[in-house]
């Protein structure tokens, strides 16, 4: 297993399979999540001279951030060998912040990569769906020289297997649902992608319709974040349960389950773990109708969508949050992303990507 930018969800999805999957013999290569744009172009290059990439193996399960094409020519014996890319996301569907260097490195990686994988698997059905598109784009703009049907061939080797999610988080909730005062929860990574001005306009709205609520802000942080964090912090310093990052694993397990409602804002999301954990935990969700989340949120519990008009956007998130206290609906913890199941998916991936068509048996879990 190779792992390029082997950030958070990257090395818990990697430790989680290599753990649930004790039948396969691991060896896994993993770079720090820094340098990005040195990563996903240079990782092929850092690992030239890598003992382990000079041995056989059975199979090659690489990340959406590795060079797989560089990777099997610097090493020819690792071409036939077969390949499995696993897209945690795709570098066509990030959001601009406008102060990112403009070039198309990155997405250039993501499209060898899947050419040259023999399976490729990504976390989401809209992942897929706006992976597909943009390469589509992508060729199009291209002047001359584009090869016929390379879309669709990644189209026919690709499938959708998302991160699971810990059997441990589904649990029934020790208390009902606070309607009159919900505890919000957003637990995100302190980044303008996922849109905290437009938390802020949710929470301030909310405060003008008269509606109580207690908020927990928290996720992973960065020496450089929006200044709009500030502004929460100082707007709604009353009302705050939680703030920053939980250091402890138990003590974030337990926010997750005192905690009403989940809340995103995000522009970018190719899944969502973050919203997936507390919903196994028993939070109702509340998020935009785009990206991953329809595909497990309840559609009473998605508001509109509106990119160019955050103003517009939170007062749909308001009234879509005031609707479900109205209705107090039972929490619907998605049991489709269970490990438990989707570790049988992982596993017969892997042994149709080898060349094998057996399907794992129950003797062998």
């Amino acid at each position: 297993m190779l792992s390029a930018y082997d950030a958070g969800s990257h090395k818990r999805w990697r430790e989680q399979l290599v753990a649930s999957q004790p039948a396969f013999d691991w060896h896994v290569l993993a770079l720090p999540p820094r340098f990005f744009r040195w990563r996903i172009r240079g990782n092929a290059l850092t690992w030239l001279q890598e003992p382990a990439l000079r041995e056989h193996w059975d199979l090659l399960l690489v990340t959406s951030m590795v060079d797989l094409a560089s990777i099997r020519g610097f090493h020819p014996h690792l071409a036939g060998t077969p390949a499995l890319l696993y897209m945690h996301e795709n570098q066509f569907a990030y959001p601009d912040s406008g102060k990112q260097h403009a070039s198309v490195e990155p997405q250039m990686v993501n499209l060898y990569s899947a050419i040259a994988a023999d399976h490729v698997v990504f976390n989401s059905q809209w992942n897929r769906d706006s992976f597909l598109v943009g390469a589509d784009e992508f060729f199009n703009k291209l002047p001359d020289g584009v090869p016929d049907g390379v879309v669709r061939q990644i189209r026919d080797k690709s499938s959708v297997v998302p991160v699971p999610i810990e059997d441990y988080l589904f649990r029934e909730r020790a208390i009902p649902h606070n309607v009159g005062c919900p505890h919000l929860l957003w637990n995100h990574r302190w980044e303008y992608d996922k849109c905290p001005d437009r938390l802020l306009r949710l929470l301030d709205r909310l405060v003008d319709m008269g509606q109580d609520f207690r908020v927990s802000v928290v996720g992973e942080q960065f020496r450089n974040q929006p200044r709009v964090f500030d502004e929460i912090k100082h707007r709604h310093r009353s009302r705050l349960v939680h703030w920053g990052f939980v250091e402890s694993r138990e003590a974030y397990d337990r926010l997750l389950q005192d905690a009403d409602v989940v809340v995103s804002t995000a522009l970018h999301d190719f899944q969502g773990l973050s919203m997936l954990e507390a919903m196994a935990s028993g939070c109702l969700a509340l998020a935009p109708d785009r990206l991953a989340y329809p595909e497990y949120v309840p559609s009473a519990h998605l508001y509109t969508s509106v990119i160019d008009d955050p103003e517009q956007e939170a007062l749909y998130a308001a009234d879509t949050l005031m609707s479900l206290l109205e209705q107090k609906p039972d929490a619907t913890p998605p049991h489709e992303w269970r490990l438990t199941d989707l570790k049988r998916s992982y596993r017969n991936t892997m042994y149709v990507t080898i060349g094998s068509d057996a399907v794992c048996s129950m003797s062998q879990e």
